[in-house]
């Protein structure tokens, strides 16, 4: 059983500013996540849970289909702790089939839809995955993967689900936009996956048999998110139903969460976010979700106003992009109540904007695959700008020196770590990676987020750097190490170095230095690794600028010393650069 968390700091000064209204640690029900589904569908069966370019689906109907899924999941074989591969986009069938995985007593592996057919061998065959679920416009992709795999390595069931499963194309008003309809409305074919099935996802809620018993509960693994460091390959992050209970509900309190809330669901639902602090957060309160899947400003600010949204978790660039958009003034916003999220920083003007025309503080937050989403948020009554917040409902968060653990002073920029039930039980299947991310103070074990900032007077806190290598792209985090090692499979690369470029609307993009080949020199552009990036990886990671150098700057050890380049490309124009 999950044990009892040690008492948090009493005297920390962030409490000087936290909600009267709620308290300081809640207690985790010792049920699963299912169950939440499970009680609101009783409690608010016709309420409308889902909303898809004007489809409606009540919680009634989403428990049905859940429960449909996990009992054809169940005829295929999986069982108590298999792992299920969830790659879509925001649409209804994610979180069908998301809950339908709990049902089946599974374990949900969300993999960003974005990743390529390199990329997605990984997510099969470190979690040792038999069965994955995406979209007809993804599954081509998935299934090459798979087909490029040993036999035994390789899916044996494959779910696929085109977008018009969920809604009705000829929609009128509420249809998508008309730049989406060649990959929302396209009846793509079904892949041949070797050695394996391929299944329609009308089949799989036409199931008829009954689902197994649901058999797990808080202490049961519940979801493997997997997350890249400064080195290797991705890793898996051991969730238990506990501590993504623990941090949906914890959401729910902070931003006065009810069956009354309308949310905007724009964040992807395949991140650790989007998943938590919104999907589950909504489910746990009998909430409506208007789904997006992916982002579009003149959408969005319609979504905003039809369905009278009030609770709106974003990434700051869509507010800005939002914001710049001729109809914005058109645009009725007045239902919002909440507005907030992280990933990056809230430039300080467009907040201002946002307090004195629509009274809305936008509440930041801050939080890691590791930690369930927020590990850090803004009180919504007393936020900071670009500020992570304070410790989160059950947190206990300090700024250390990172070679000493001593607790830095208020002020003093140190790493921050952090304990509490939200956080994770490690990475699957390496014990080592696991040793490192935690150590003992006082005591207590800690999480170590690799992330470097610092404690004001009144117990917030601030970043100020990072001790991990990461990109922070539009709130996409892209990690180095990752790409390098995609980027060494190009045969004209000799060695290549990734580094982060200014980029005034992401905020960050990626600039990969390289030195190619000798063979190759003078026969491949920029322009060329560009591309064969954009065929063999996500786009978010895909370089945006590539630098051909002779040479890379080593150590005497001969480590490439990213940290100079890194140095370099922020310097100013004049500071010259490796050639």
């Amino acid at each position: 059983m999950t044990s009892a968390p040690e008492p948090l700091r009493p005297a920390a000064a962030h409490y000087r500013f936290w909600p009267k209204r709620l308290p300081h640690r809640i207690t985790v029900p010792a049920t699963s996540l299912w169950d939440n589904l499970e009680l609101n569908a009783r409690r608010f069966p016709q309420k409308t849970a889902l909303v898809f370019f004007g489809r409606r689906l009540s919680y009634a109907e989403l428990k049905q289909q859940a429960e449909a899924f996990a009992a054809h999941l169940g005829a295929l074989g999986v069982k108590k702790g298999d792992r299920v591969v969830l790659s879509m986009q925001n649409c209804p069938q994610l979180v069908i089939a998301h809950f339908g995985i709990l049902r089946a007593n599974a374990v949900v592996v969300p993999v960003n839809p974005m990743n390529r057919a390199e990329e997605l061998k990984h997510y099969i065959t470190d979690p040792d995955a038999r069965v994955a679920v995406t979209t007809a416009d993804l599954a081509a992709e998935l299934a090459k993967a798979s087909n490029a795999l040993p036999a035994d390595q390789r899916l044996a069931h494959l779910v696929v689900t085109h977008f018009t499963d969920a809604f009705d194309p000829q929609a009128g008003d509420d249809a998508p936009p008309a730049a989406w309809h060649d990959w929302l409305l396209t009846r793509h074919p079904m892949p041949d996956l070797a050695n394996g099935q391929v299944h329609a996802w009308t089949d799989a809620l036409a199931c008829q048999v009954a689902p197994p018993v649901h058999a797990v509960g808080a202490d049961d693994l519940a979801l493997l998110p997997y997350t890249s460091g400064t080195t290797g390959l991705p890793k898996g992050c051991m969730h238990l139903h506990s501590s993504i209970m623990h941090n949906a509900l914890a959401s729910a309190l902070w931003g006065n969460g009810s069956m009354e809330n309308v949310t905007l669901m724009v964040v992807p639902m395949f991140h650790i976010t989007g998943m938590v602090s919104l999907m589950h957060t909504n489910i746990c309160c009998g909430a409506t979700m208007v789904l997006m899947p992916r982002w579009d400003r003149e959408l969005a600010g319609a979504l905003i106003a039809k369905w009278r949204v009030t609770h709106w978790t974003n990434i700051p660039t869509m507010v800005i992009d939002l914001m710049g958009s001729p109809n914005f003034a058109h645009f009725d916003l007045s239902s919002l109540v909440m507005i907030g999220g992280g990933g990056a920083a809230m430039p300080q003007a467009v907040a201002q904007r946002l307090w004195e025309q629509f009274g809305l503080r936008y509440v930041e937050g801050y939080g890691l695959t590791e930690t369930a989403a927020p590990s850090h948020s803004n009180p919504p009554d007393a936020p900071k700008q670009q500020c992570l917040g304070v410790p989160f409902i059950g947190v206990d968060a300090r700024v250390v020196d990172p070679e000493t653990l001593a607790e830095m002073p208020v002020g003093e920029a140190g790493e921050i770590v952090m304990r509490g039930p939200q956080i994770f039980q490690g990475y699957w299947k390496r014990s080592d990676a696991t040793a490192q991310a935690f150590v003992d103070i006082d005591g207590q074990r800690f999480f170590r987020s690799g992330d470097l900032g610092r404690v004001d007077e009144d117990g917030y806190f601030f970043m100020t750097d990072r001790l991990k290598r990461m990109i922070n792209a539009s709130g996409f985090k892209v990690w180095p190490a990752e790409v390098e090692a995609l980027m060494f499979r190009h045969p004209a690369i000799q060695e290549a170095c990734i580094i982060a470029t200014h980029d005034a609307y992401r905020g960050e993009s990626v600039k990969a230095v390289v030195v190619l080949r000798a063979s190759h020199r003078g026969t491949v552009s920029e322009k060329d690794l560009i591309d064969w990036c954009r065929e063999n990886m996500a786009v978010y990671k895909v370089p945006r600028a590539v630098q051909f150098v002779d040479a890379l700057p080593k150590s005497g050890a001969g480590k490439v010393m990213w940290r100079l380049l890194q140095e370099q490309e922020a310097a100013p124009a004049s500071t010259p650069k490796p050639n």
